[in-house]
């Protein structure tokens, strides 16, 4: 009886022993785990920070000003672009009617509702 009560002691202190080599193992492997997601973590942070001083100097006013003075036509506004009020056109009427449940779709199905020559622009002989 002693001999199987301290043979039931023995498997019982080896199977602890395994049980608390286990759960070593498992911290050892999370905080192996933890110290990874750290540095992937402060890694990522330092992109983003790199990457908003980047976006900060392409951001810049004075370097989008130079951009478009080198690379855009401007040219400031004349007095002759503008037009008085009572020289635009008329108001284009409605194209479609109302009750109709799909508008885009009708001017789609018939495009010759449109009129081409109604336009908000100025013409080029009253330039």
């Amino acid at each position: 009886m002693m001999r199987l009560l301290s043979i039931c002691l023995v498997a019982a202190l080896v199977l602890a022993a395994a049980d608390v080599y286990k759960i070593k193992f498992e911290s050892t492997r999370q905080s192996q785990r933890l110290v990874r997601l750290r540095m992937d973590i402060r890694q990522e942070q330092n992109a983003i920070a790199a990457l908003r001083a980047q976006w900060s100097k392409l951001d810049s006013p004075s370097r989008i000003e130079e951009l478009a003075r080198r690379h855009l036509s401007l040219r400031p506004t004349q007095a002759q672009q503008y037009d008085r009020l009572d020289n635009l056109p008329q108001r284009p009427p409605d194209l479609v009617p109302v009750e109709e449940s799909d508008p885009i779709g009708t001017v789609i199905a018939h495009p010759e509702v449109l009129d081409r020559s109604v336009t908000g622009s100025v013409g080029p002989g009253r330039r």
